[in-house]
């Protein structure tokens, strides 16, 4: 099984920064992406940022300029390899939701995994 922590939510005024973190450990294999959605109250859960394996970005349009996705896949420590981040700047109180981590793959007998996270919270409000 693959199994996602995430880190870094938290209440924060319009403007600031926060960084998100997500670690996937377990039978990972090989990760074909890792990305992070939304879900404010009311609304259904969106993309906000998506990072393949080759390098490919995808943000949501509301974000762009503002978000950064990252995973650093040469880092030494393996743990790492499999964190992914998400660098908020600006943020404005639209920006508040539910931030889910999901990452695809395919574990080591070749089975393909999508998973989520359970979520942080992200409030923006002065």
């Amino acid at each position: 099984q693959v199994h996602l922590v995430e880190s870094g939510g938290g209440l924060v005024q319009p403007g600031e920064s926060l960084r998100l973190s997500c670690a996937a450990s377990g039978d990972i294999g090989s990760i074909n992406a890792m990305g992070w959605y939304r879900q404010a109250p009311g609304k259904e859960r969106e993309l906000v940022a998506r990072l393949e394996s080759s390098g490919n970005t995808t943000y949501a349009d509301s974000v762009k300029g503002r978000f950064a996705i990252s995973r650093n896949s040469a880092n030494r420590k393996v743990y790492l390899q499999n964190t992914v981040y998400l660098q908020m700047n600006s943020l404005k109180p639209e920006d508040t939701a539910a931030y889910y981590c999901n990452t695809q793959g395919w574990n080591t007998e070749l089975r393909p995994y999508d998973v989520w996270g359970q979520g942080t919270q992200v409030t923006v409000s002065s």
